[in-house]
């Protein structure tokens, strides 16, 4: 499926950074990140997702985490040197980036962010996230996003188990 470069690949090409594009069809619209990386063919411990945060202080973050995990709060709030952090309203994502959800990429965004990408990027030899529209993902070395989307590893994702029943939650409890 070939589709037209994306601004997000237009300026990973003006930079001269190597990535792999892919593209997914998505009749919908935007579907969950477990589903891109089964759509690409891509495990989804190197597909990652990009969430757009509000500090205590007003100021705003985004956060890079594997689609496999959910923001820590509480983690995401220590990495930006902020009381309380919180995830912005779907409405304030466009005006604010200049992206929908679903499609939102921590690079060329409408205004430079503080970024932070989860610790677990930092050992793959490559990670995937959105093109910046929906139906299309780049594939590129971890250190090449955080350098150009001027973003540091923290650690910031936490995981929980996908199907646990009430007797393993119990379990897992112990």
């Amino acid at each position: 499926m070939h589709q037209e470069k994306t601004n997000v690949m237009r300026l990973l090409d003006q930079r001269k950074v190597s990535y792999t594009p892919h593209f997914y069809a998505c009749p919908d619209g935007a579907v969950d990140g477990r589903s891109v990386a089964a759509l690409i063919g891509l495990p989804p411990e190197r597909v990652f997702k990009t969430l757009v945060t509000r500090g205590a202080s007003k100021q705003n973050y985004v956060f890079v985490i594997p689609v496999t995990g959910e923001l820590d709060l509480k983690a995401a709030a220590r990495a930006a040197g902020e009381k309380s952090i919180e995830m912005i309203r779907q409405a304030e994502l466009l005006p604010l980036t200049g992206y929908v959800h679903g499609g939102c990429s921590p690079l060329g965004m409408k205004k430079q962010l503080k970024t932070f990408l989860d610790e677990s990027a930092r050992d793959l030899e490559t990670m995937v996230v959105s093109a910046g529209k929906i139906g299309a993902q780049v594939e590129l070395a971890p250190g090449d996003l955080a350098a150009h989307a001027r973003a540091r590893f923290a650690p910031a994702a936490q995981y929980r188990p996908q199907h646990a029943t009430r007797y393993t939650r119990r379990k897992l409890k112990m």
